[in-house]
C-alpha cells in the first residue's frame, strides 16, 4: 500500500470542459508529480446511469484510492450496453477525478480539493455534441435531466473550493493551477509549484517623462473592473515630510499573467485568477502571511520606490475581528485586493515613469502598450486644470450629478447633533470609569446615489483637498475615493518601520493671517497634544511587538502639517522589524490605528462598537500596497468617499468622519471638528453635512 494521495475532483454539467481541463492539469502537475487521472464517464452504466455511476465510482474507486490501494473497476461498454471490461486506476502522489458527479455528496469526504465547471447552457450543449457527434443528441435531455435531479438535492458548486467559468479559450488550466496554490490542502503537495511561483523575473523600464496620472489610468485602466491608484495628489505643492511622502504614484490593474484579485469577508478568502475563483477558509492576516511577506524579486537599479508589484487595496477596520476586536458585518467586504503582475509608478521628484512587469508571454505587448500610453500622458494637456490650494474651495471645484439628475446627493447621519453630543458624553462616562483613555468617536453620513460618476467624482475629490495618500479603487461595483493625508504604517523592505498618526485639526481659512492663527492654535493646544501623545504612546507598544528591542523612537511629536482644507497635527514612530519576523503579523498587531480606535485599543474598540451601533466598513482600515520585495505602505482610511452597490440596484454613498474624545473634550467642539472634517468630501460633491 502507498500513501494516500491527494485527491483532486472536477465536477461540472455536461460539456462545460471537465475532461480537457483535467487533462491539461494532470500535465502541468506531472512536472513535479505522479499523476492518475479518472474519468467517471467511463463507469457510467448507460445513460440513466447517472446516479448509480455515482455509487460505483466511489465505492470502487475512490474509496480505494483514498487508502493508497489500487482502484479495480468495471467499465461500461457502450456500444453493448452492459458491464465491460476491467479497469485498474492506481494511487498516485496526485489523482485527479472529473466528471458529473465527481464531488457528489457521498465522494466529499474523501476529496481534498473540490473543482466546480461552470458554462453557460448553449456552450455546454455545443461542446458535448462537438465531441461525441450524433451519439450524444438524442439523449442530451435525458442526461441533462438526470444533473438537474441530482443537483437539487445536492448544491455541489455551494460545496467547491474552487469555482472555473470555463470560456474555452485556453486560459483555464493556467488560472486554475494559480487558484490551486491558495487552498491549505494542497500546500504540501504543491510546494514545488509554490516555489516556481515564487521565482520572478522583473522586467523594468524608465521613461524620462511625467505623464499626468489622471490621463495615464484612464488609458491604461479604464475599463478594467478592478484597478488601483496610490495617488500622490499634492506631489506638487507639498514640503518637508509630506514631500517626502509624495514622491510617488502607483497606478496598476488585476490584467495579465499573474493577475490575481481577493475579496474577504468574515474569515473567507475569495481569491480570483481569471475565470478560477478559490473559496479559503481562513483569517485573513492569516491569508497574507501566506502571500506576501518574502521578498521574491530584486528593485531594478536606480529605482528608489519600494513597490516592486505586488498586492494593492485596502484592508477595512472591521478587520478587528482578528486583532481583538468584535465581530461586526459590513456591507462591504472586509478587503479587497488585486495582485498587480505589471504597473507604472510616477516618481514625481525625478519627473520619471517605471514601467515594471513580471516576465511573461503578454509582458512584451503590455509594455509596449504602457510605454505609448506614458508618453501621450506626458505630451500637451488641452486643458490645464487650477491648481489646489486653500483658495480653491469654491463650489467650481465639485462635481455634481450627471446632467439628468436635478440635484446633489442629499446625505443623512447615522447620528443626530443631539444623538453625536450625547454619545461624546457617554464617551466621557467611560473616560471617568477607567475603561479607556482616549475614545476615537465616529459617525457615517451616507446617501443614495444620485448618478454620480465614481471617476470624476475622485478627480473632484482630489482637486479640492490633495493628498500624500490619495487613492481610487475600483473592485467591481465597489469604488473608493481617498484624500487621505495619514500614513497607518509602512515596513521597508529592509525592515524599517514606521507609523505617522494625526491627532488634531483645525480648518484652514482663505485670509492669510487668519489661517496662520488657526495654525498656532492647533500648535498651542494642550487638549490636542494629549490626544497626539496618547496615541504615539499606543503605536510605540504596537510596533515594539514585533521590533528589535530599543529600537522604537519618536522622531517628530506633534509636528504640524498644511493640507488644502485642513492644519493637522503629525507625529512620527519608527522602528525595525525583527530578522525573520512575519510582517503580515507586524502589520496586524498594529491594526486597526491607533488614531481610529483609542486607548486601550481592545477595551476602546469595544465600546466603540457599542456606541457607534454599525459598521464602519471600509472607513478607519488602510488603504496601500504589500510588495514583492517584502515592503509595504498603508495609509489610514479617512477623509474618503466610499460607493458601493446597495443590493436593490441603485448605490450607496458613505463617508466617515470622527474625533477622538478625551475626558476635557467639549461635545460642541467635538461636533465641529466632524463637520470640518467631512468638508473637503462633501463641498466637493456639491452638498453639505447634513442638518438636523
Amino acid at each position: 500500500m502507498t500513501p494516500a494521495p491527494v485527491i483532486i475532483a472536477i465536477d461540472g454539467r455536461s460539456g462545460a470542459g471537465k475532461t480537457t481541463l483535467a487533462v491539461e492539469l494532470a500535465a502541468r502537475l506531472r512536472e513535479h508529480h505522479k499523476v492518475s487521472l479518472f474519468h467517471l464517464e467511463d463507469i457510467y452504466p448507460g445513460w440513466n446511469g447517472l446516479a448509480a455511476g455515482i455509487d460505483r465510482y466511489v465505492t470502487t474507486v475512490l474509496a480505494p484510492l483514498r487508502n493508497g490501494v489500487a482502484a479495480e473497476w468495471v467499465s461500461w461498454d457502450w456500444d453493448k450496453h452492459y458491464d465491460g471490461a476491467t479497469h485498474t486506476t492506481l494511487p498516485a502522489e496526485i489523482v485527479v477525478v472529473e466528471g458529473v458527479g465527481a464531488a457528489a455528496e457521498a465522494a466529499r469526504p474523501l476529496l481534498d480539493a473540490v473543482v466546480w465547471v461552470e458554462s453557460s447552457a448553449e456552450d455546454r450543449r455545443r461542446r458535448a455534441l462537438d465531441r461525441d457527434g450524433g451519439s450524444y443528441e438524442p439523449h442530451w435531455d435525458t442526461w441533462a435531466g438526470q444533473e438537474q435531479e441530482w443537483l437539487d438535492t445536492d448544491d455541489v458548486p455551494a460545496h467547491a473550493d474552487i469555482q472555473v467559468l470555463n470560456r474555452a479559450d485556453g486560459d483555464a488550466p493556467d488560472n486554475l493551477m494559480q487558484a490551486l496554490n491558495y487552498l491549505p490542502a494542497l500546500s504540501a503537495v504543491l510546494a514545488p509549484e509554490l516555489s516556481a511561483r515564487r521565482g520572478l523575473r522583473l522586467l523594468s523600464e524608465r521613461i524620462d517623462a511625467e505623464p499626468r496620472p489622471e490621463a495615464l489610468f484612464q488609458d491604461l485602466y479604464g475599463t478594467s473592473a478592478n484597478a488601483v491608484w496610490l495617488d500622490s495628489s499634492n506631489a506638487g505643492t507639498a514640503s518637508g515630510a509630506a514631500a517626502a511622502r509624495s514622491r510617488f504614484s502607483i497606478l496598476a490593474d488585476d490584467g495579465g499573467t499573474y493577475g490575481q484579485s481577493v475579496l474577504h469577508r468574515s474569515g473567507t478568502t475569495r481569491v480570483s485568477a481569471g475565470c478560477a475563483t478559490a473559496e479559503v477558509t481562513t483569517p485573513f492576516f492569516r491569508w497574507l502571511d501566506t502571500v506576501w511577506g518574502r521578498r521574491a524579486v530584486r528593485a531594478p537599479e536606480g529605482y528608489d520606490c519600494e513597490f516592486t508589484l505586488g498586492w494593492l487595496g485596502y484592508l477595512g477596520y472591521e478587520l478587528k475581528r482578528e486583532t481583538g476586536g468584535n465581530d461586526i458585518p459590513a456591507d462591504t467586504p472586509d478587503s479587497a485586493l488585486l495582485f498587480a503582475g505589471r504597473a507604472v509608478v510616477i516618481d514625481h521628484r525625478e519627473g520619471s515613469a517605471w514601467l515594471l512587469a513580471l516576465d511573461a508571454p503578454d509582458a512584451g505587448d503590455w509594455l509596449a502598450r504602457a510605454r505609448s500610453a506614458v508618453r501621450a500622458a506626458a505630451g500637451p494637456e488641452e486643458a490645464v486644470l487650477e491648481k489646489p490650494g486653500p483658495e480653491t474651495t469654491d463650489r467650481a471645484a465639485a462635481v455634481g450629478p450627471s446632467p439628468e439628475t436635478a440635484a446633489p446627493p442629499s446625505f443623512a447621519s447615522r447620528d443626530s447633533r443631539p444623538d453625536y453630543l450625547r454619545k461624546v458624553k457617554e464617551a466621557q462616562q467611560e473616560i471617568t470609569e477607567g475603561n479607556s483613555y482616549e475614545i476615537c468617536l465616529t459617525t457615517t453620513v451616507s446617501a443614495p446615489d444620485p448618478g454620480l460618476d465614481p471617476w470624476e467624482s475622485y478627480l473632484a475629490l482630489r482637486r479640492r483637498n490633495p493628498a500624500p495618500f490619495a487613492s481610487y479603487l475600483r473592485f467591481g461595483g465597489l469604488a473608493v475615493a481617498s484624500t487621505s493625508p495619514e500614513r497607518f504604517l509602512r515596513i521597508a523592505s529592509d525592515g524599517a518601520m514606521r507609523a505617522e498618526p494625526i491627532k488634531g485639526t483645525r480648518a484652514r481659512a482663505n485670509d492669510p493671517v487668519i489661517d496662520e492663527h488657526l495654525r498656532k492654535d492647533l500648535e498651542g493646544s494642550l487638549k490636542d497634544r494629549a490626544e497626539n501623545i496618547m496615541i504615539v504612546d499606543l503605536l510605540r507598544n504596537d510596533l515594539s511587538h514585533f521590533a528589535v528591542p530599543g529600537s522604537v523612537t519618536v522622531s517628530r511629536l506633534c509636528a504640524i502639517e498644511s493640507y488644502a482644507t485642513v492644519h493637522q497635527m503629525v507625529s512620527t514612530i519608527d522602528a525595525q522589524l525583527r530578522a525573520g519576523a512575519p510582517r503580515a503579523e507586524a502589520v496586524a498587531a498594529a491594526f486597526p490605528a491607533g488614531s481610529m480606535t483609542g486607548a486601550p485599543k481592545i477595551s476602546t474598540m469595544n465600546i466603540l462598537d457599542r456606541l457607534e451601533d454599525g459598521p464602519r466598513g471600509v472607513y478607519s482600515g488602510a488603504i496601500g500596497y504589500f510588495s514583492l520585495n517584502a515592503a509595504s505602505d498603508l495609509a489610514v482610511v479617512i477623509r474618503t468617499l466610499v460607493m458601493h452597490d446597495a443590493g436593490d440596484g441603485g448605490r450607496t454613498l458613505s463617508l466617515g468622519v470622527g474625533g477622538a474624545i478625551t475626558a476635557d473634550s467639549d461635545p460642541d467642539d467635538e461636533y465641529e471638528e466632524i463637520r470640518t472634517k467631512a468638508f473637503g468630501v462633501l463641498s466637493a460633491l456639491g452638498t453639505e453635512f447634513p442638518e438636523d
